[in-house]
């Protein structure tokens, strides 16, 4: 079975146990793919790749919401009335 690795960099179990900060530094800012067996286990990413992350996610949350109020009709309020 083939497996698609979605790094430029990958590193074993073992490497990642023996030296994790070297082998999160080996992606220089990117994803490593650990892996076990020669499968990809799970992806290793900086902390600023995956508050980067959560940020789109979160804006794509807002704009499908935006999207979703879009057609919604608008009501005309007078700051007195709030």
């Amino acid at each position: 079975m083939v497996n698609n690795i979605h790094a430029a960099v990958a590193a074993n179990i073992s490497e990642l146990k023996k030296n994790p900060m070297g082998t999160v530094a080996a992606g220089k800012g990117f994803p490593v793919a650990i892996l076990n067996r020669n499968k990809p286990a799970f992806y290793c990413v900086p902390a600023n790749v995956y508050e980067a992350m959560l940020d789109r996610l979160e804006d794509q949350d807002l704009q499908a919401i935006a999207d979703a109020r879009a057609e919604q009709a608008l009501h005309k309020i007078a700051l007195e009335e709030l």
